[in-house]
């Protein structure tokens, strides 16, 4: 069995922040820029359902962990819940920009029916990939300010908050894919894993594909230009996608664990903005938008 490498003084935080409560978000609020919007956009349009989904995954496995990997899974769940919650709002705000979401809504719903039916471990291995993809994004955000400089306070402090927590629990469903999976030979699990993260990468860059795509189309923006200035975007600059690639890699070599990185500084350069928002271990239940 691997042996997993979440450091043993991690404390996973739940920071109950809400954000761009009051006031009115800009239709292109990253810089005045449509594509990279929609970059943001779209990607949010896919967590409450998506956050949701991860949810079920790992708490199904939390009632025979270990107590630390079950605490663990409870905070993962917490957080995740807030994140649903503000993800939530901004999408209102984006539909109140004038947008149509529901066609993105229904891609959504397309690859979550896939889900349906299938064993526990599959929706485990499912989450264990994409939890690898918000890390991985989360880390580049953080790191590079260039991604969200220019944007309208609220939202881009909204990503950096998400973001931060992406980071400190990225090793909750790797470790509960561990858990699960601890009787298997060394390279089933590989093999699984590996297969996983390919079809789930497709259908994560497909589907954030049409999505963009659909909101531009709804900004009179269509045509081989625009497809241009996207893949500029995601591969030339700032360069989302060509800056994860590496970490993106990783993820398939021996040995592989999330936290074979530890990259927490980038939360701690973040942390005093949300002092006041952590939440006390067993504090209640979390109120509703």
């Amino acid at each position: 069995m691997a042996k997993a490498t979440t450091p043993a003084d991690l404390t996973i935080t739940p920071r109950d922040r809400r954000f761009g409560r009051e006031g009115r978000m800009g239709r292109w609020w990253l810089n005045n820029d449509p594509i990279a919007t929609a970059f943001y956009n779209a990607l949010s349009v896919t967590f409450p359902k998506g956050e949701g989904f991860f949810i079920d995954s790992v708490r199904r496995y939390r009632d025979d962990a270990d107590p630390k990997l079950a605490s663990e899974i409870n905070a993962f769940v917490k957080q995740e819940v807030i994140h649903t919650r503000e993800h939530v709002a901004f999408n209102r705000h984006v539909v109140n920009q004038g947008y149509d979401v529901s066609t993105l809504e229904r891609h959504v719903d397309e690859a979550l029916a896939l889900t349906k039916g299938k064993p526990p471990i599959a929706n485990l291995a499912a989450t264990m990939a994409l939890e690898h993809f918000t890390a991985i994004i989360a880390h580049e955000l953080l790191a590079n300010p260039r991604h969200l400089a220019g944007g309208e306070h609220e939202a881009a402090a909204l990503w950096r908050w998400h973001a931060a927590e992406e980071i400190e629990h990225k090793g909750v469903a790797y470790d509960t894919w561990l858990h699960a999976t601890r009787d298997w030979p060394r390279f089933r699990r590989w093999w699984v894993k590996s297969l996983v993260m390919l079809i789930t990468t497709w259908r994560f860059f497909d589907g954030r594909r049409r999505g963009i795509l659909e909101l531009l189309r709804q900004d009179g923006l269509t045509g081989s230009r625009v497809w241009a200035r996207l893949a500029w975007y995601a591969f030339g600059r700032p360069g989302m996608a060509r800056k994860v690639f590496g970490a993106w890699a990783s993820f398939f070599l021996p040995g592989f664990h999330p936290w074979n990185h530890d990259d927490r500084r980038l939360i701690a350069r973040f942390e005093s903005d949300y002092a006041a928002a952590v939440m006390a271990p067993g504090e209640g239940e979390l109120v509703a938008a």
